[in-house]
């Protein structure tokens, strides 16, 4: 069978989560079954994997998907405790304080906050911490989802204090004997004290293409906000704010791009996180680069029925109480506290939770090899079940309000569990398709070579789309990574450019991908109590997705190939072309701005 089948093939059980849950917008629970069903038939009867090896792996898949189920239900679980204490009317009236302006709010909550968030614990923990939240501060289920999903990609690189470079790409080409020869010219290969510093090497050139492509996403995010959830309609009342969504991604990537340069890929995005905040916040109560006029949602009764889920927006519950700012946000502080405590090695907590009497083992599934594992106390779920405890005390919360919290997180959380039962094991079938009789690679990399194949020399323009997939598929920028690093290490030795900036490619791409990833969207989607729109958020983030992977397509190509074509090359044009379009479009917003003024301005006759 040629390698063109395969690929087409391989991508089978993508093209049937596009057609029925973002074409035809079948929910999840239904669309994701299919999907399940197309990669173990492929892996059975094209790629002759063992049936054995397709249970194990559906085993697998189904002890990862409890793990985010878990996940879901603590994040749940917290945002029912702070709306049962009355915290959540005192963080709406804290950040009302700051701008009533819920596209100032959504780039300091999602932007900002869900950075460093990020930086802290990654693999979706920003969207369980922010999105939640927004919902609770008045903001429609699905605009929440959709801005928690589109920052989804800056600070997801550098995650989990830097998991998916130190993991992912470390897993992916340490044990290559070409990546060896490499990096050893620079007396920094495998065997060297100093291969953590390749690895860094790495990390700043992810760093610069994100610093570069993250600049826009908080205009983004405000722009698909006012364009789907606005009574506008329009693009243009988010670009109105360019000003500040400017100055909020600079107050982060300038802090990021310096950290990941200097201090490696381990607090790139919780450094920008933090010192973003420190620098948005002061500045937004100051009122500099603030929009003239408040925008907010229009009036409940004009929203679309799909726009909101079990969870109710803006209904704070519990008692009716003035609660100081400090204390109603301590849980969240409380989560960044444990999350950095239990992440970093050096507080010896996180050799503690992942120590092996903490840790749930099942080796060799089925005799397969593939082993499955889980470490309750280090998952982010237990980390907010322990703060929602916290919080019953610290607030002085009635067991009656806090039962509820409890019943009514069981109950938001069940409808999610079908899709994720169908979703994470169809990634691990998918995934785990290698070592088949018909001897073939597994089904991501065959489809990886086919694309290689047909862009040849033009590669590092897809280069971005392929960790976009891996992730997409995935659901992890660290498993992306492991599965694709050394595919694109290859290919960049095979077209003669420098490899290292095609694993940054990688890693960045894989990045990107999480803001259309399936299963990150249904947990989302979940934890909003937002269950069979997956389709209706996949649709809206498609456009950042698609901005990231071409920009950071072009400048990966105008950088490889500059050395033979010049500054001025395909990459650059491409380059200079998409930020040509968006300054065209925020230029016509800023003239639609001042000509509705004027005519608000003329007299009557």
């Amino acid at each position: 069978m040629s390698p063109a089948i395969l690929a087409v093939l391989a991508f089978s059980p993508i093209a049937v989560v596009g057609l029925f849950l973002v074409v035809l917008r079948w929910p999840a629970s239904r669309a994701m079954p299919l999907s399940y069903v197309a990669a173990v038939v492929l892996a059975a009867f094209v790629w002759q994997v063992a049936a054995r090896q397709i249970a194990a792996a559906t085993i697998h898949g189904l002890i990862v998907a409890a793990t985010l189920l878990y996940i879901i239900f603590g994040a749940i679980l917290l945002l029912n405790t702070l709306r049962e204490s009355g915290a959540l009317t005192a963080i709406r009236q804290g950040l009302t304080g700051i701008s009533p302006d819920r596209r100032i709010q959504v780039i300091i909550i999602a932007w900002l906050f869900g950075s460093f968030i990020e930086g802290s614990a990654g693999f979706g923990t920003p969207a369980a911490v922010a999105v939640p939240l927004m919902v609770g501060l008045g903001f429609p289920a699905m605009a929440a989802v959709v801005a928690g999903m589109v920052i989804q990609s800056t600070p997801v690189s550098f995650g989990a204090l830097g998991t998916p470079i130190l993991v992912g790409v470390n897993t992916g080409i340490s044990g290559d004997a070409s990546v060896a020869a490499i990096a050893g010219t620079a007396g920094l290969g495998p065997e060297s004290a100093e291969w953590l510093s390749y690895l860094a090497t790495i990390g700043g050139r992810v760093a610069l293409l994100h610093a570069v492509a993250g600049t826009l996403i908080p205009l983004f995010v405000v722009a698909l906000m006012t364009r789907f959830f606005g009574s506008e309609r329009s693009f243009v009342a988010g670009l109105r704010v360019w000003k500040f969504a400017l100055f909020s991604a600079f107050a982060m990537t300038v802090p990021y791009l310096v950290v990941a340069r200097v201090l490696g890929p381990e607090f790139p995005s919780i450094a920008g996180g933090l010192v973003g905040m420190a620098i948005v916040i002061p500045a937004a109560r100051a009122g500099l680069f603030m929009p003239r006029r408040v925008w907010d949602f229009g009036p409940r009764a004009s929203w679309q029925r799909d726009w909101t889920g079990t969870l109710e927006p803006g209904e704070t519950g519990g008692r009716d109480r003035r609660m100081h700012l400090v204390k109603a946000w301590a849980p969240y502080m409380l989560i960044a506290l444990l999350l950095i405590a239990t992440r970093i090695p050096a507080f010896g907590l996180k050799a503690l939770l992942q120590a092996p009497l903490a840790t749930l083992t099942l080796p060799n599934l089925l005799g397969t090899g593939i082993t499955s594992s889980i470490q309750p106390l280090y998952l982010p779920g237990t980390i907010f079940v322990v703060v929602s405890l916290a919080t019953f005390a610290l607030h002085g919360m009635q067991a009656r309000a806090y039962q509820r919290a409890w019943a009514l997180s069981a109950k938001t959380m069940i409808p999610a569990s079908v899709a994720l039962v169908f979703t994470v094991p169809m990634v691990q079938v998918f995934i785990q398709s290698s070592g088949g009789a018909a001897g073939l690679e597994g089904m991501p990399i065959v489809l990886a070579e086919g694309v290689a194949q047909l862009a040849g020399a033009a590669y590092p323009l897809f280069a971005p789309a392929i960790g976009g997939f891996g992730a997409f598929v995935a659901g992890s920028n660290t498993i992306s990574n492991m599965m694709f690093s050394l595919f694109q290490f290859g290919v960049g030795t095979r077209i003669g450019v420098d490899p290292t900036w095609m694993v940054a490619l990688q890693a960045v791409g894989g990045a990107a991908g999480n803001i259309i990833c399936v299963h990150n969207v249904v947990a989302a989607s979940a934890v909003a109590g937002l269950v069979g729109r997956e389709g209706s958020v996949i649709r809206k983030t498609l456009l950042p997705f698609g901005y990231y992977a071409i920009v950071c397509g072009c400048l990966g190509y105008a950088i490889v190939w500059a050395h033979e074509a010049g500054v001025w090359n395909l990459g650059s044009y491409g380059l200079a072309a998409v930020y040509g379009l968006i300054a065209i479009l925020v230029i016509v917003a800023l003239r639609r701005r001042r000509s509705g003024a004027h005519t608000a301005l003329r007299p009557g006759p």
